[in-house]
């Protein structure tokens, strides 16, 4: 990687919410300033930024004007309008920092962002992150792809791995479509198997079998579903770009459109209305599966 990074003091955290908060901290805790526009951001962004110490900026040209690195960190079907956001204030303030959209989006929309923001002058870095929001004890996983990926090392050991993975646009993207489609596709078909289950009156029986025949899978859904349902309403639009990354490469992108509809349905569920904080950590997996039939 190169040693341009030597330039980089300031960085932008668009937007400071679960993982764009913790990035945020992690890299303040470890010397950098960390930046963030929270104009029409929800009151709980607003908090998050605020406890991780991110400097609040009045608007996006304030922000590109002081930002040697901005860090795109939102949900898929916000990627392209953040980034026509930041060319507008690129093209008004005449600035050209690195723009790196950490997004989980297909190849081919990570291509159109970057045609945005270099046609404003930016300088673009596709970036995809693997992992749990860092933390104590935690180190998320930053692939890195572009000709000026090399930029990111400076990321490196402050709370992030950071792996570059190629010079083109859209190779760490496509890991990342990848690995989501495994980890939060399996997560879907966990939901759908036990929700059918239960609309069966098979869930108990079901659940007997698994701790007999697949009890390191029954393991995963007892620990991982009873917590995610908040979560649900971000990751259908992550489907939606895996299914349409399959499709470009001539793989079916049926499995992960049934994930998103999967997502769709339990983020319409009451549990869905939690938030990280107040998710109830006692919650069963039965408790859970009840609260998605019920809501249907």
């Amino acid at each position: 990687m190169n040693s341009g990074n030597s330039d980089i003091h300031r960085v932008a955290i668009i937007s400071p919410g679960d993982m764009g908060h913790a990035m945020g901290s992690v890299l303040l805790e470890n010397g950098l300033e960390v930046i963030a526009c929270l104009e029409g951001r929800s009151d709980r962004t607003r908090r998050l930024s605020v406890q991780a110490g991110i400097r609040e900026v009045a608007s996006c040209e304030e922000l590109v004007s002081e930002a040697d690195l901005v860090l795109s960190i939102l949900v898929p079907a916000a990627a392209l309008d953040a980034a026509r956001f930041v060319a507008n204030a690129l093209r008004a303030t005449g600035r050209s920092p690195y723009f790196a959209d950490c997004n989980a989006v297909a190849p081919e929309t990570v291509k159109s962002i970057g045609n945005v923001i270099t046609g404003a002058g930016g300088r673009f870095i596709d970036a995809s992150i693997i992992g749990f929001p860092p933390a104590k004890d935690v180190t998320t996983r930053l692939y890195v792809s572009g000709p000026h990926a090399g930029i990111m090392s400076v990321l490196d050991g402050k709370g992030m791995d950071v792996v570059p993975i190629g010079d083109a646009i859209g190779q760490a993207s496509g890991i990342k479509m990848c690995y989501a489609a495994l980890t939060k596709g399996t997560f879907a078909l966990h939901y759908a198997v036990a929700t059918a289950a239960k609309k069966m009156e098979l869930f108990d029986a079901l659940c007997r079998e698994f701790e007999h025949s697949q009890a390191e899978a029954y393991k995963l859904m007892q620990r991982h579903l009873p917590r995610l349902p908040a979560k649900t309403f971000r990751w259908i639009g992550e489907m939606q770009q895996i299914a349409d990354t399959f499709e470009q490469v001539g793989v079916t992108p049926n499995m992960h459109r049934g994930a998103a509809e999967m997502f769709r349905r339990i983020s319409q569920c009451s549990l869905a209305n939690e938030t990280p904080e107040t998710t109830d950590a006692k919650r069963t997996l039965a408790e859970t599966i009840d609260a998605i039939v019920k809501s249907k």
